[in-house]
């Protein structure tokens, strides 16, 4: 019988597993920006954070970070461990985060992914999102860390 998966909200006791996952994953880490401990909770506070983790007997396996603006919903920084991809778990985080957007009336879902994450680009479009060549990513940032 497969091992029990639960995907749960992330709490600030998973940080450092998070973190670990991350890493494992080769995601992009800002440890002195974006992604610090004080930075991430004070995101979860937020009515738009949805911050999932997959869990499998008491180890956090996979994660997904999620918001919105009101309108559009985003889905960042999806990540699951090497043991465990190609089994699903991905969808089923993508899933979980679309299903809260949908519960919030967000009619669109859209995510960035870069493009050496071949991995991610397919699970993606497997999972019924669509590439868009057409649209250019510009971004303005305080310093390289956030």
């Amino acid at each position: 019988m497969p091992e029990a998966i639960i995907i749960r909200d992330f709490k600030l006791e998973d940080y450092t597993a998070l973190v670990q996952l991350w890493r494992e994953v080769s995601l992009p880490y800002k440890p002195r920006g974006r992604d610090t401990l004080e930075k991430i909770a004070r995101e979860i506070l937020q009515p738009t954070a949805i911050f999932l983790v997959a869990e499998a007997k008491e180890q956090i396996i996979g994660a997904v970070l999620g918001t919105h603006d009101g309108r559009k919903g985003w889905i960042n920084r999806l990540a699951v461990a090497p043991g465990f991809q190609g089994r699903g778990l991905g969808r089923r985080l993508i899933e979980a985060v679309e299903q809260r957007l949908d519960d919030a009336g967000i009619d669109i879902v859209a995510c960035l992914i870069e493009d050496w994450n071949t991995v991610s680009q397919t699970v993606f479009t497997k999972c019924g999102y669509s590439r868009h060549d057409d649209i250019h990513y510009y971004s303005k940032r305080k310093n390289k860390d956030v």
